[in-house]
């Protein structure tokens, strides 16, 4: 179709893989204010342009990374092992996805930021999450409206409200591990 856009050229792809490998390892490594575009060109192995043309700004740069980090934690829960993959009894996953998320968005916070506007949490990101734990909820029998239930627990799980209680309640990740789980403990009715 004409609309469709052309396959990715295999050497695209190929520097595409090389960006982001490499602006993880320098996230990852210096932290997301150190990173810039002429770094992660360097890192990669590509001209500055290829990040440009790619990317368009470091803003892009960052969504792109922040995807990719994403699409990786999403087949850790698709098929990853237990118990956040398959193979664990249903509260166990929720309880380790619940975690996993919370720890994700935290170490992904700089992330999020730097990716500005551009690294807003997609609308496939959240319904992601609210399908699987409505998934996990139905293998619980949990009745009730299971799209607002699993909203409710996603919600303490939202970069928004961690930040307020880790960075301004300094509430310890822990306590905050151990209040989700009690959350969805009472909801499940368990």
């Amino acid at each position: 179709m004409a609309d469709e856009p052309a396959p990715e050229r295999a050497d695209a792809a190929r520097n595409r893989e090389a960006i982001l490998a490499a602006a993880l390892r320098l996230v990852e490594s210096r932290g997301v204010d150190c990173v810039t575009m002429e770094t992660v060109a360097a890192e990669a192995g590509v001209g500055k342009g290829t990040l440009f043309r790619r990317f368009n700004s470091r803003e892009g740069l960052m969504a792109a990374v922040l995807n990719e980090s994403e699409t990786v934690w999403q087949a850790s829960v698709i098929s990853g092992p237990p118990p956040l993959g398959p193979g664990a009894p249903p509260m166990e996953r929720l309880l380790a996805f619940g975690h996993s998320r919370l720890r994700a968005n935290l170490v992904g916070a700089s992330l999020i930021d730097a990716a500005g506007r551009a690294g807003q949490r997609s609308v496939a990101a959240m319904s992601f999450a609210n399908l699987h734990v409505r998934y996990l909820l139905r293998e619980l029998g949990v009745d009730g409206d299971l799209p607002l239930l699993a909203t409710a627990i996603l919600a303490p799980l939202e970069l928004v409200v961690l930040e307020q209680q880790v960075e301004r309640e300094r509430i310890p990740v822990e306590r905050l591990e151990a209040g989700w789980d009690d959350l969805v403990r009472r909801v499940v009715g368990g």
